[in-house]
């Protein structure tokens, strides 16, 4: 006597719309592969590069400002050989007052921008402190010759000539600032804009 040993078979069946299924994962891979998945799928892919191109653009302006703001008060100190000159001949007690005063307040944000500058970034940091140091050597020395001239009380007189005021030592230091923030916000920059 002879025994017959049966083989399970899988029974494939077409459905409609031509596709094959076995067992059901057809209806899967059609739902995975439908055009409206698809398409979702390139926009949240699109919406997510936009904010994220938006962000990285916002965070660029935000420190180009900031550094600018450094700059800008760095400059202010640079002024003050000049407004100690140009001093009121009249008022002299008042004219001390508001100049120191004036000065304090830079000086305050002077320090402010040291720092911000070194926690945002080494180089731009030890550039801005660089810069900050020479231009309290330079134009300090300058407002303390300020103060022991005689306060301008002509129109002639407010025309300080280089060899009252120099503070072109100062441009070197300006430069290297400068540079430093430029590279910084260069690496912040995407790839296809450097």
């Amino acid at each position: 006597m002879m025994s017959t040993i049966r083989v399970p078979t899988t029974t494939l069946t077409a459905q409609s719309g031509g596709t094959t299924a076995v067992g059901g994962t057809s209806v899967a891979v059609a739902a995975v592969l439908s055009g409206a998945f698809l398409a979702a799928l390139v926009t949240a892919v699109i919406t997510i590069w936009l904010a994220r191109r938006k962000t990285r653009e916002e965070e660029r302006n935000r420190l180009r400002s900031a550094f600018a703001e450094a700059f800008a008060t760095y400059q202010a100190y640079k002024e003050f050989p000049y407004a100690i000159r140009r001093r009121r001949v009249d008022a002299p007690g008042e004219e001390r007052v508001r100049l120191s005063e004036a000065l304090r307040s830079v000086q305050a944000d002077l320090v402010y921008h040291v720092v911000w500058t070194v926690i945002e970034s080494e180089q731009v940091g030890k550039a801005f402190a660089e810069l900050v140091k020479q231009v309290r050597a330079t134009a300090g020395t300058a407002m303390h010759e300020a103060w022991n001239a005689p306060a301008s009380n002509t129109d002639s007189a407010m025309n300080i000539p280089p060899s009252l005021v120099d503070l072109t030592e100062l441009t070197k230091h300006e430069t290297i600032y400068i540079d430093a923030v430029r590279a910084h916000l260069r690496r912040l920059a995407p790839w296809w804009a450097r």
